[in-house]
């Protein structure tokens, strides 16, 4: 089972692309999948491997469908004899154009974006919905009717013809990621499960497109920032910042591939928001001490991100690296300006700027008061310990 395991990960979505495009009905067909992927498991470590497992796969799966529909209603049952009568279509090799069809169809814009990551990590993923629930803290039942109601809206929807364009399925990627990389809520920082997903459907994709510049942009931008993920906490899971970081404990391998693939991709390909934020990654992961980073290539970076993709984030993130080149005076000045779009203004990550930007200023008063109020503001139980223990550690000293 566990050599055979990585490939019907690899296989699973491709084999329900070709049967919901082939036959409709997302339930119906990723019953028939899960049937098929089950009689492998169970044929395969005894009989062999087939010379063409995805057909295998294929048609397993087709006949398991036939035979769950004729289940259902006799005016059903008519349509499904001829469907089993119909001669399957020729199975490509790669099943490359089916399952980014799929990618497409789990990112359909009628979808919340909450059902958009949900299906997405249980059609393409293949992830149960407890793993799903329990990446995000939810009920499992929460996740269930979210993903039976995102195959309810895409039900009618046409594989063949995707609906939706590569940057939604990018946003889906990168939220995942993120949400793995750093949990909004919850006593753990990171949620590998969904950090090791995102990267693993990232480059499924970029596999399929290997010319599109921002899907090589988003996966470098993950691989040089999870290479920082064995630095981030202590033993104890207390979140350790950048500055402070053992930088030997970085994979250097993840490093060395991400910066390989971004410097690559920004000699050949239009210019997006994903390669800037992988071009910033990279400079930071380039120094071997906090005190060599370059910020003023950091800064120039953020400024043109600002003008490519500006969003709150990115314009707080600015404000540090105008902070780092100019002085925290400068860089406080940058944040009151900042607070005025509301989307930042109540924010605790403002606060914590803030926080950091008074305790360079000097004034360590100021700081260990926001540091406070930022620890009290966040869901995140790993942020909330160390912004506490900052603004203790300020007082104590004070």
């Amino acid at each position: 089972m566990t050599e055979i395991e990585p490939l019907l990960r690899e296989l699973a979505p491709q084999v329900l692309a070709t049967l919901v495009r082939r036959y409709g009905g997302f339930d119906t067909c990723e019953d028939a999948v899960q049937e098929a992927l089950i009689a492998a498991v169970t044929n395969w470590p005894r009989d062999g491997l087939p010379d063409n497992p995805r057909g295998w796969l294929v048609t397993v799966a087709s006949r398991r469908r036939t035979e769950l529909w004729r289940n259902e209603t006799a005016r059903r049952r008519r349509e499904e004899t001829v469907a089993a009568l119909t001669p399957p279509d020729p199975e490509p090799v790669t099943g490359v154009d089916d399952t980014l069809a799929l990618f497409f169809l789990c990112c359909h814009p009628s979808l919340t974006q909450a059902s958009q990551i949900a299906l997405t990590l249980r059609a393409v993923g293949g992830l149960t919905t407890a793993e799903i629930a329990r990446a995000f803290l939810v009920p499992e039942a929460t996740i269930g009717q979210r993903i039976s109601r995102a195959k309810k809206t895409i039900k009618d929807a046409d594989l063949a013809q995707p609906p939706t364009a590569v940057d939604a399925v990018l946003q889906v990627l990168y939220l995942i990621f993120n949400e793995g990389y750093t949990a909004t809520s919850g006593d753990a920082l990171n949620r590998v499960e969904l950090t090791t997903e995102a990267i693993r459907l990232t480059r499924q994709l970029h596999g399929q497109l290997p010319d599109d510049g921002e899907v090589a942009g988003l996966l470098a931008l993950m691989l040089l920032t999870d290479a920082r993920r064995p630095a981030r906490t202590t033993p104890d899971g207390a979140l350790v910042p950048l500055a402070e970081q053992d930088r030997t404990r970085w994979d250097a391998a993840r490093i060395a591939e991400g910066d390989a693939l971004i410097t690559s991709t920004l000699e050949k390909a239009p210019i997006g928001p994903y390669q800037l934020q992988a071009a910033i990654a990279a400079v930071h992961d380039s120094a071997e001490k906090a005190a060599e980073t370059d910020w003023q290539e950091i800064l120039g970076l953020y400024e043109l991100l600002t003008t490519v993709s500006p969003s709150p984030m990115v314009t707080l993130n600015r404000v540090v690296a105008h902070a780092m080149v100019h002085g925290p005076a400068a860089g406080l000045a940058e944040l009151e300006v900042a607070v005025g779009d509301p989307a930042l203004a109540d924010h605790h990550r403002v606060t914590a700027v803030r926080a950091h930007l008074l305790d360079l200023a000097g004034d360590h008063e100021a700081a260990a008061e926001q540091y406070h109020k930022a620890a009290a503001a966040t869901e995140s139980g790993p942020e909330r310990r160390y912004l506490q223990e900052r603004g203790d550690r300020i007082v104590t000293s004070g």
